[in-house]
């Protein structure tokens, strides 16, 4: 499972990035976490709002900290 962060690496970014490392830990899901920080890459997923998290290339949510249990839904 590839889990993508996007954000210029912000708190809010780094917090989100965190959160979706615990829920995957929790899950005891095998993942790979990336941090997407250039803003074209990030443009590229259509994504207007950061922060933003993409579970398998699939846009889950945007311009807001998902909560841990938020992502283990997604995760699942």
């Amino acid at each position: 499972m590839k889990i993508q962060v996007l954000g210029t690496g912000c708190p809010k970014c780094k917090q989100l990035a965190e959160n979706a490392d615990a829920a995957a830990k929790e899950l005891d899901v095998e993942y790979e976490l990336e941090k997407v920080t250039d803003i074209n890459d990030i443009m590229g997923f259509g994504i207007m709002m950061t922060p933003a998290i993409v579970i398998d290339g699939e846009v889950k949510g945007s311009g807001k900290v998902a909560s841990v249990e938020e992502i283990k839904d997604w995760l699942q």
